[in-house]
């Protein structure tokens, strides 16, 4: 095992020395060892577990899941239905933030298309935005 810094940490993982700092304070990552001289020490073990963390922000796993999900990592015999469980939720949080991205791309096209591109004071996107009425529905 090899002992590094906390900045030898943030570069091999590409996570932000706060944010490591951060992730200490609440928990995801253990507290890490010190050096006589109180400099924190990791090893590969961290490595391995900022990477998981990580990779699962990036994902968009939230804090509490993540959470969660590395509890179940520290079981490798159990069964993974709650793994799978929070990866299925969270699947459908993304497929209704994706409908509604479509609903708001395609409401902000047809408000562009419907410009005239003439003066202000008849700008169908300034009379859209001002009337929610006026608009298709199903993005807000």
């Amino acid at each position: 095992m090899r002992d590094i810094a906390i900045g030898v940490l943030s570069r091999e993982t590409g996570v932000k020395v706060p944010t490591i700092r951060f992730y200490e304070e609440i928990g995801l990552m253990r507290a890490p060892a010190r050096t006589g001289s109180n400099r924190r020490i990791y090893g590969d073990d961290d490595i391995r577990r900022l990477k998981f963390i990580r990779h699962a922000r990036d994902l968009g796993f939230e804090v509490d899941d993540i959470r969660t999900l590395i509890s179940l990592t520290e079981r490798p015999q159990a069964p993974c239905a709650e793994a799978d469980s929070i990866a299925r939720r969270h699947l459908a949080t993304v497929e209704r933030r994706l409908a509604q991205l479509g609903a708001l791309r395609d409401e902000l096209a047809r408000m562009v298309g419907d410009c005239c591109h003439g003066q202000v004071c008849d700008c169908r996107v300034i009379e859209v935005l001002a009337d929610h009425g006026q608009c298709a529905g199903g993005h807000g």
